[in-house]
């Protein structure tokens, strides 16, 4: 399968030191199956941090998903797990150190909801009552270590 990751530069080699702390999913590196969404992302990253918009292509052979040694997580949707597991990583709080993760991006969306969570306005009822709601569901894939990297092939 073809995965994308967006950025504000060219990636010639993944360095998960340059990984920032405290994302959805924690400390690693992101791609998505979509081309769109990296796009989107590059174009964010690019207005945030200077640079240009730059979309990377990588082969991941997702068999690896199913039949590894890798310590893997799959949340296939919205779910109390799931925003338990992003809240605490967004919190700076390792929720469970994986090589890969694979679930829904908390866009924002979904970050103001978390931030609402956080700071009382609504309780996790409410906040998983109001995930039920959200349209346009986006994936994304975190690989968290040096041995989940090299299952990716830059093109």
């Amino acid at each position: 399968m073809i995965l994308y990751h967006g950025s504000n530069m060219i990636v010639e080699h993944i360095d998960l030191d340059k990984s920032k702390p405290n994302k959805d999913f924690g400390k690693g590196f992101y791609l998505s199956e979509s081309e769109r969404q990296a796009t989107e992302m590059a174009t964010f990253k690019s207005l945030l941090l200077g640079g240009k918009p730059v979309v990377t292509k990588f082969e991941f052979d997702d068999a690896v998903m199913h039949d590894s040694v890798l310590r893997i997580k799959v949340f296939d949707n919205y779910s109390e797990e799931w925003a338990d597991f992003v809240f605490a990583n967004r919190e700076g709080n390792d929720a469970g150190q994986y090589d890969i993760v694979y679930g829904p991006i908390a866009n924002d969306k979904i970050g103001l909801q978390i931030r609402k969570l956080k700071d009382g306005s609504i309780d996790k009822a409410e906040f998983l009552n109001r995930l039920k709601y959200m349209k346009g569901i986006t994936f994304q894939y975190f690989f968290g270590t040096e041995t989940a990297v090299k299952y990716l092939t830059k093109l």
